[in-house]
């Protein structure tokens, strides 16, 4: 399929799937005599998959550290700690979640001064937010 088939399949744009493969993260894909792109389910289903990790927080930089592992993702989750994929070999999820869990931390305390300044108490201001 051509490049704006597979980025609808993927629920994506042509211009995603070009700047994946700038960064890395989709293998150049085979061209037509044309010299148009061509893909196949099995591009459009990487594609799933690094949108579904940048969805879950990762970067594009974090995925670009285990690129070449990415085809060991399957389903709608990550693999468990002990398989070789992009959770164990590198650490790149657990150093996510670190991060993750920082900017949390940061977050809340900044919520919890924010609201501390207007007379709101914190678990007030975070019932709002929902």
């Amino acid at each position: 399929m051509r490049i704006g088939d597979a980025a609808a399949a993927a629920g994506t744009t042509p211009r995603a799937l070009r700047f994946y493969e700038q960064r890395g993260l989709l293998p150049p894909p085979s061209r037509t005599a044309g010299g148009q792109r061509r893909y196949g389910p099995r591009e459009v289903a990487r594609v799933l998959t690094i949108r579904r990790l940048l969805s879950m927080g990762l970067t594009i930089e974090d995925l670009r550290g285990c690129a070449e592992r990415l085809h060991l993702l399957d389903g709608d989750a990550l693999p468990p700690y002990d398989s070789s994929g992009c959770t164990r070999t590198t650490g790149i999820a657990a150093n996510r979640l670190e991060i993750l869990n920082t900017e949390i931390a940061r977050l809340t305390a900044l919520r919890d001064q924010l609201a501390a300044q207007i007379g709101t108490p914190a678990e007030d201001a975070s019932l709002h937010a929902h």
